[in-house]
């Protein structure tokens, strides 16, 4: 509106139609006279409420259930955008919704939806939005549990998410309800493109371009085209990706739905399916609590490293863990799952081949891959599925299915590749080359330990033992811009092949524990970048890849050692990549070396080198986040609220 326009605008089409009263809906309320005596006032305005929105008002004694998703934007009938959703993964998932609603309609119950939108951490990544993203999780899980308990006579939740925060927040929201029938229908993915890059790659065309690697046309060109289709997760096995394959593995989500292409009609048989699965728990009185049990997180962590899946699940199946009211998974335990679990299944970004997510649907999915971890004797064949029948069982009908030979010929006749090149047999997976996915490192850097997806180290700077070690001077940062300019060459002395890139203030207290995504895969695309490693108390995208060790602890603003270091460090890491054993130790300088004892030692007496802060622009609610899920057990605990834990704390204080 200019200056001179009128405030009071006249002319818009019928302005002045206007009426003020209405004959309302037709018919009564199914009321009886106990209802009136008896029923709280809520449950009988309730009741008008959804009458007055139009629905049959003798249908609204039938059972309640309530559709949460995390949709965003404003999609036409057309599929066109009216207004933009924040990414693929929540565009269409409103489909899904309305798939959903209209089974559980058809069975007789009596839909309700509710939306609970999410960010995008590509869109967020080297901007202060980051901040948000990690304690967006722990927000959403609160609202969607705060909307489930808002409507009273609710019987049953079917919550429907897809992306990097989104589906952990709905995955936590539902594992509180250990009363309640729930189902998670998992958005799916987006397609790659015909010709084109994929998702991770085409977020490092200003690395590339900065380094002359490509030009502008390019970068333009495969900007424009790397989502495929419209709506979806990413097509490669990141935080998205492997939330769904977690959230089927515990048995929140009904057996191959996870990885599904969004918009196709497989992906909208997993909401038909899932509210008739909603509707049988009801029936037999099934809840979460008999889903979610230490069987079903044992399974969750082996499907996890077998499918080499994102370290980020490492801070959300905790979260879940402690909402179901189980012990969380520690750092031994992780360590003892990847252990012993192989990695079986080559995708995106892990390789060797790489294949996009919706090749691994094709292939089998999670149940594909479970019948290779049973015959390793890996899996609780017991814990229950929301079919209200054992995996064993699940596995067993899977076997033989037509759907299981249909949709792996159908990988053959559409990409010309054999499903079981995709997800492999343990033994051919060893023949290529699969390593185990995580590793934990410790030493005078991170004491309380660290985290590196061992099985996305460049395998030509891997010794012939299995082993990564480097040794190389440390280049220190307290922000990712200031890193990824000196990797771009733009600002200060250039990141040069050999060193060590330090990133430190950037864990809970001091960015709320931002995802560096831009650091890794600007490295991964420069020919001298797998040179370069990166430690961090930071997070990685479930997309990254090399060397790059974070989640240190504790943080440098927690009084951490990393927060010690200097540039010209000496740095030695060790990562043993079969036996999944790492260390990460100062070890003096060029001219003075020291063991790794002695650096312990000269850094407990030091004093930071540079001023070490919160970043200016963290948000206020970020802050209460990083101090409340401090007191909660931190991040090897999931950054949880554990009310008791801060009300001990508070009265300690």
């Amino acid at each position: 509106m200019s200056a001179t326009s009128p405030l009071f605008d006249s002319s818009f089409p019928g302005l002045f139609d206007l009426q003020t009263n209405a004959s309302g809906p037709a018919g009564s309320l199914p009321l009886t006279e106990s209802m009136l005596l008896d029923s709280p006032s809520g449950d009988l305005f309730g009741m008008t409420q959804s009458a007055g929105m139009g629905w049959d008002p003798q249908q609204l004694l039938r059972d309640q259930v309530l559709i949460l998703s995390t949709m965003g934007g404003i999609r036409a009938e057309d599929g066109h955008p009216i207004a933009l959703g924040y990414h693929t993964g929540h565009w269409e998932v409103g489909l899904l919704m309305r798939a959903a609603a209209d089974e559980l309609n058809r069975l007789e119950c009596l839909p309700f939806a509710g939306y609970v939108s999410d960010p995008c951490d590509g869109r967020s990544q080297g901007t202060t939005a980051m901040m948000d993203s990690l304690a967006y999780r722990n927000d959403a899980a609160v609202v969607l549990k705060r909307l489930i308990r808002s409507l009273p006579l609710r019987k049953g939740v079917i919550g429907v998410a897809t992306c990097d925060k989104g589906l952990p927040a709905m995955m936590m929201a539902v594992a509180a309800q250990h009363s309640l029938p729930c189902v998670i229908v998992p958005g799916g993915v987006t397609l790659p493109p015909t010709q084109g890059e994929d998702a991770g790659k085409v977020q490092t065309i200003g690395a590339r371009f900065a380094h002359g690697e490509i030009d502008l046309r390019h970068a333009a060109d495969m900007g424009c085209r790397a989502c495929g289709t419209p709506g979806g997760g990413c097509q490669f096995l990141g935080t998205a990706a492997t939330a769904q394959v977690v959230a089927e593995a515990l048995g929140l989500s009904l057996p191959h739905t996870a990885l599904a292409p969004s918009g196709q009609p497989v992906w909208t048989e997993a909401a038909v399916r899932s509210a008739q699965a909603v509707v049988d728990m009801i029936r037999s009185k099934t809840t979460i609590q008999d889903i979610l049990t230490p069987d079903a997180l044992h399974n969750a962590m082996v499907v996890h490293a077998a499918f080499g899946g994102s370290t980020n699940l490492l801070l959300h199946i905790p979260a879940v863990a402690f909402e179901a009211g189980m012990k969380r998974p520690t750092v031994d335990d992780w360590n003892h799952i990847n252990r012993m679990t192989p990695r079986i299944v080559d995708v995106l970004p892990n390789g060797p081949v790489g294949h996009p997510t919706v090749r691994v649907f094709l292939a089998g999915g999670v149940p594909e891959v479970m019948l290779h971890l049973r015959s390793l004797n890996l899996l609780k064949l017991n814990a229950l599925t929301p079919t209200g029948r054992p995996l064993g069982d699940v596995l067993e009908e899977w076997e033989s299915s037509k759907r299981r030979i249909r949709f792996r010929e159908a990988l053959k006749r559409h990409d010309n590749i054999d499903p079981d090149d995709v997800i492999m047999a343990p033994e051919k997976a060893k023949a290529r080359g699969l390593t185990s996915t995580v590793t934990f490192p410790i030493g005078n850097i991170a004491p309380e330990g660290s985290v590196i997806k061992s099985t996305a180290i460049d395998p030509s700077v891997i010794d012939a033992d299995g082993v990564f070690r480097k040794k190389g001077p440390a280049r220190v940062f307290t922000t990712e811009r200031a890193a990824i300019a000196a990797i771009k060459g733009r600002e200060g002395k250039p990141i040069q092949p050999g060193d060590i890139l330090v990133l430190i203030c950037r864990g809970p207290l001091g960015s709320g524990m931002e995802e560096t995504y831009q650091i890794t895969s600007a490295l991964k695309f420069i020919p001298w970048g797998k040179q370069v490693a990166v430690i961090t108390d930071a997070r990685f995208s479930g997309v990254s890849t090399g060397a790059c060790i974070g989640h240190v602890g504790p943080e440098a603003l927690a009084g951490g050692p990393i927060g010690k270091l200097r540039d010209g460090d000496q740095i030695s890491i060790e990562i043993d990549c079969r036996n999944l054993k790492g260390s990460i130790n100062f070890v003096g300088t060029t001219e003075e070396p020291v063991s790794s004892e002695e650096g312990a030692a000269i850094l407990a007496t030091r004093t930071p080198a540079v001023e070490l802060h919160a970043d200016p622009n963290l948000p206020a609610e970020t802050r209460l986040w990083a101090l409340l899920q401090q007191l909660s057990g931190g991040t090897w605990g999931g950054c949880v609220y554990d009310v008791d834990a801060i009300t001990a704390a508070l009265h300690r204080a």
